[in-house]
């Protein structure tokens, strides 16, 4: 089984890496520079250099599994998230369709599905992301799309979450948390076809994505 990790260059996506590659997953790190190859082969992760807006067809070749973790950044205009939070994962999810990947895992984001709700410099990035969501949803792809709470300045994981953020005041959750719950849905290939939102909480992420 290999996985071809999107956004592996990502605060989110290097943690998986390292996290499936010590769970004994072959993982493929996808990058836009060979500058970034270095920081994955000392680890002994494979790396394919593609470009969410350019040529990626390649980087799937020999996958069975694709997660999108990439994100265009907090720093960047609304042309950058149009062509890498929407296009680019919707060209993501047709390729994998197109190549018969039999599960496609989406980082999303908690309560993306109501974007007019977020703080207004945050609702074309949500808009994106429902839109993607939606496409992906309503594919024939099998999937699971998981979304996380607003990310703490905390990178480390105390591996313990909440699926049910509506029990909690603070919808936040470092990113270590969801790194290691993509690296848990991506030893669970029976879960497929779901949502899962995710907080910081105080069960053990195996255990709540049960």
């Amino acid at each position: 089984m290999t996985v071809l990790i999107i956004g592996a260059n990502g605060r989110v996506g290097r943690q998986l890496c390292e996290l499936a590659a010590e769970a004994g997953i072959d993982v493929r790190a996808m990058v836009r520079h060979r500058a970034e190859e270095p920081l994955f082969q000392e680890q002994g992760i494979e790396t394919v250099q593609a470009d969410l807006e350019g040529d990626m067809e390649h980087a799937m070749d020999g996958c069975d599994q694709v997660v999108f973790a990439a994100g265009s950044g907090p720093h960047t205009g609304s042309d950058r998230t149009l062509l890498v939070d929407l296009h680019g994962a919707v060209r993501a999810i047709q390729l994998a369709e197109d190549k018969g990947i039999s599960r496609f895992i989406m980082l999303s984001a908690l309560r993306a599905e109501d974007p007019l709700t977020a703080p207004e410099k945050l609702r074309p990035y949500m808009a994106a992301k429902y839109a993607a969501d939606l496409v992906l949803a309503r594919s024939a792809m099998p999937h699971v799309i998981l979304a996380p709470g607003r990310f703490t300045d905390d990178e480390e994981a105390s591996g313990l979450v909440s699926t049910a953020p509506e029990q909690h005041h603070d919808i936040t959750i470092s990113r270590g948390n969801v790194a290691q719950a993509l690296a848990v849905i991506l030893r669970r290939p029976e879960l497929v076809d779901r949502r899962i939102p995710l907080v910081d909480g105080d069960t053990p992420v195996e255990q709540a994505l049960s």
